[in-house]
């Protein structure tokens, strides 16, 4: 078994995914990213010997599962998972081009890891969701004067990432689901507000194994 962490990355090509495959290659860990156009990533990574890029997409089961193995055959150690879709302006609201891209690219990652044990490839790994504000079953998780935004113009997004973690949160993988507002090229040197919403196991008899980080607020 190696010593070296192997991470799997879905939605790697842009934005948080590719800020975080950044941070991972440095760090000496692998990569595995499933990219629908390879040549993005081979152009942004040239010789990265610690990235392998599988070309695919991420509702298609059999695309993902090679994302999922190790070098030794076993499942990756995580998986970070940010894919999302284009926005369309529809009317007074945004819509997406696939409006129910980040649902459907987690009943394809769980569908996938299922096959998987089942076949017995052993390993269990850690999931990472990007998700959004506007998610949380607790009440307003945005600030108030972000009203409209948040409670209007993206109720599409918002009900799609709200989709998504219903269907991580009853699964039997362990996770972490981000939410973030307001994210910045670079590192910022502003004051950072972070809350943490956990999960109770009660409904589910302790199949709900999570938390979800809720605000990074500038």
């Amino acid at each position: 078994m190696s010593d070296i962490q192997t991470i799997a990355f879905f939605g790697a090509s842009t934005g948080v995914g590719i800020a975080a495959l950044k941070h991972t290659l440095l760090s000496g860990t692998r990569g595995v990213a499933l990219c629908r156009d390879s040549s993005k990533l081979s152009a942004i990574f040239p010789d990265e010997p610690n990235l392998t890029i599988v070309e695919g997409n991420a509702h298609d089961v059999e695309a993902v599962s090679r994302c999922l193995r190790r070098e030794d055959g076993q499942l990756v150690d995580a998986v970070i998972t940010s894919i999302g879709a284009k926005p369309v302006r529809n009317r007074m609201s945004l819509t997406l081009d696939d409006p129910e891209v980040c649902q459907e690219g987690m009943k394809t990652l769980l569908e996938a890891l299922n096959r998987l044990c089942s076949n017995r490839v052993s390993g269990s790994p850690y999931i990472v969701a990007c998700s959004g504000l506007g998610t949380s079953r607790f009440g307003r998780d945005y600030p108030l004067v972000t009203l409209p935004l948040y409670g209007y113009l993206l109720g599409v997004p918002a009900a799609d990432k709200r989709a998504m973690e219903d269907l991580l949160m009853v699964s039997k993988e362990t996770f972490t689901i981000v939410r973030v507002s307001i994210l910045v090229n670079g590192v910022t040197t502003k004051r950072v507000r972070v809350g943490l919403e956990k999960l109770s196991d009660t409904a589910s008899r302790g199949r709900i194994r999570g938390c979800g980080l809720l605000r990074t607020l500038y």
